[in-house]
Formats: C-alpha cells, structure tokens, sequence
C-alpha cells in the first residue's frame, strides 16, 4: 500500500470533522485536572470511532490502542487536552464559553489532530505491523504536570511502547510548515513563590516600619545576579517573575510582599545550583533589611530531549510527506514541557506545527488571549501524524 498517497486522502477527507472537534474544544475549555468533561468527550469520539480506550489513568487521562493485524513494533502518540486561566479576546463564534478559560496554548488543536490521526490509523489497520497507542494527557499547563501521573499507572506499559512521538503548534511558524529539532529542546521550568514579611503602617512614617514592597524590590533586582554573573554564559538561562503583589495603598506599607516567578535553563547542574542561590540571596537580602523571605520552589518539568536517531527519522518523514521545502529546523527555545517525562522512559521526538496566517494577522504568540490559528493546519497535523507512525512502525521493524 502507498500509505502517504492513502494517509493525505483520508486526511482531507476528515479536514471538517478535525476542525469540528477543535472548535468544540475551544469552546468548552477545561483548567489542569479539573478536565472531566473534556475527557468524557475524548471518550465519546473514540467510542464513536470504535476504537478500544481506558480512561481514568493518571486522573483524567486516557489511553487508546489500535492494533496493526500484522505484528510489529509498538510507537505512541500523544497529545495534552488542558487550558489556561486567560480570558479570551477574540470574537469568534466558537469562542470560549468558559469565563477566565481558554485553549490559549493549542491543546484543542491537539487533542483534534489526534484524535483525527487515529481515525486514519484506524481505518489502515489492517495494513499496519504493530500498534500504536494514543495517549491524550490532562494537565501539562500545571506542575506537576499530567505525564508523571500517567507514566506511574502504566500508559507506557502492557503494550511496552518503544517509541514516542508528539507534537506542539507553533504561532510563528505559517500553516503547512513543521519544524524539527533533534537533541536539546526545551528547557527545565521551576516555579519560585517568595513572601517577604516586614512590618507595615503609614507611609508617611516609614522610620517605623520594615517595607517589605522596597525589599521586594531589591530582591527582584538583586536576583537577576544569578544569572548574569553566576550562569556560564554557554548555558541558557531566564529568570523571569511575571507576580508581585503588595496588597496595600497609596498610604499604607503592607506587611508582606508575595512574589511568584520562573527560573528555566538547560543544564540539570546549574539548575540545582541556581536554585540554591535563588533562595540564599532571596533569605539573607531580606534579613540584611530587618525583613524575612520564604522561599518555595516547585521544581518543575525537567528539559525536552529529542531522541536524535528517532527525530531525524521524524524529518525525513515529514519531507515526503509534505515536501522539503515545508520543513524546518528549530531553534532551542525556553518553554518547558511535561513531555520530557516521556522522553525520559523512552527515546521520544517532539516537534512543532506551524498555525500561523500572518496575512490575516494570525500570528499572536502562545499563551496570548488572542491566539488564532489557520484551522487548515488541522490536516497537515492530522496527515502527518498518522504518516509518521506508520513510517516509524516501518522502520522500527525493520530494525530489529
């Protein structure tokens, strides 16, 4: 069989029914964990499919498996189903009916491409060797994150899946593209949550009391030493907060500053060590100023490492199946994913779809209220997923 000639025609065939199910997602967003009627949907499409599924593994996470009738290799694929507390801008019909929800990250699109990408696994199965199971994850947008939790319950297992492959769309790149990057992908991502107590009163007497906003203030600077003079310039590093609340007045110095931020990089060392001197400096530069820090650190997803071997398959892949020209390398970036954790068991490759159309002005980056996608991506992520699961079973075969 010429599965790509087979794999572009049931991918168009589907277009409008993989653009259905992400608009329903769009519309019914759910946050990390609390996805329940997300997964129950993701059921319902399944079921509706006939594909055989269990759901509840890792909280709201389900796991599908088709079975190639002849025997072979077992590959996984996967996709997130969480959203972000961001209120939505965009007046589109399907637009988020969930206050303060929105699929701002793409996981609609995910969810969507997936589950159209089994569809199409589905009807070849007769014809593949091996099988192939769908994961679809809650709760990447939160740490601990949905991978560990799934991983723990055995979605790698009974099959054993020997391979994984997912993907994330990508604003900046234009529909039709997709990008790939073997080895070093992503960054770590650890969350630092600071409270600075001091003693607080009337501004106009700050000779009584211990200003916890100003000590906030210098920590904040002062904290930007540990990447600037502390990382070696060869590793990348960002410390970034993006919280800082002082819950007093025009006239009123609080008793305490909370501070919420990131600290990301690429090198697991440095990052022990970072965060050492994060919460060091935090603690004695309020103590130097009459003030206590605690200092909390959730330590979050580990860095994304594409399997070179297994990615550089994946490239090829995607260049016969949508042509050379339409794909392209990425650079390391410093977002972070739960996805390391399955690279971790098990070689893994993780890969971008372009979504952007920047002549309608789709181009808002992730996590934006208004982020829009050229829905046409759909099928190119649907086709090629599928397309790159039976080239990995293929070779996986092959190999052994």
């Amino acid at each position: 069989m010429d599965f790509g000639t087979e794999i572009r025609r049931k991918a168009a065939e589907l277009a409008a029914k993989a653009v259905a199910r992400r608009r329903h997602m769009h519309q019914n967003p759910e946050l990390s964990f609390q996805e329940q009627r997300t997964s129950a949907w993701i059921m319902s499409q399944l079921q509706e499919m006939g594909i055989p599924a269990q759901p509840g593994i890792g909280g709201n996470g389900i796991r599908a498996v088709i079975h190639g009738e002849k025997p072979g290799p077992v590959i996984a694929l996967r996709a997130d189903f969480d959203a972000l507390p961001i209120t939505e801008l965009n007046e589109i019909p399907f637009k988020s009916c969930n206050p303060g929800v929105m699929h701002a990250c793409g996981h609609d699109a995910h969810t969507a491409i997936l589950l159209t990408a089994g569809e199409i696994l589905w009807s070849l199965r007769r014809d593949l060797g091996g099988t192939v199971v769908l994961i679809f994850q809650p709760g990447e947008e939160k740490t601990p994150g949905g991978a560990q939790g799934m991983i723990a319950q055995g979605v790698l297992e009974n099959p054993d899946v020997q391979r994984i492959l997912g993907e994330h769309i990508n604003p900046s790149l234009e529909a039709g593209t997709v990008g790939f990057r073997p080895g070093l992908m992503m960054a770590s991502a650890d969350e630092l949550y600071l409270t600075v107590k001091g003693r607080g009163g009337h501004a106009a007497s700050p000779h009584m009391v211990v200003d916890p906003i100003s000590i906030a203030s210098q920590i904040i600077v002062g904290l930007q030493q540990v990447v600037s003079r502390n990382a070696n310039p060869e590793i990348p590093s960002v410390l970034s907060f993006g919280r800082i609340l002082g819950d007093g007045a025009m006239n009123v110095i609080p008793d305490q500053v909370v501070i919420a931020g990131t600290f990301r990089t690429v090198d697991e060392t440095w990052r022990a060590d970072a965060l050492e001197r994060i919460q060091t400096m935090a603690v004695q530069t309020a103590r130097a100023m009459g003030a206590d820090c605690e200092v909390h650190i959730d330590h979050g997803y580990p860095v994304v490492h594409n399997d070179e071997a297994l990615t550089r398959r994946a490239r090829a892949a995607a260049e016969e199946y949508l042509g050379p020209e339409h794909v392209v390398d990425l650079p390391l970036v410093m977002w972070a994913e739960d996805f390391a954790y399955f690279g971790r068991r098990v070689p893994g490759c993780f890969y971008n779809l372009g979504v952007a159309n920047t002549q309608k002005g789709w181009n808002s980056p992730l996590h934006s209220p208004t982020l829009m996608i050229d829905e046409r991506a759909l099928e190119t992520g649907a086709g090629l997923m599928a397309f790159l699961a039976v080239q990995e079973l293929r070779d996986a075969h092959e190999s052994q």
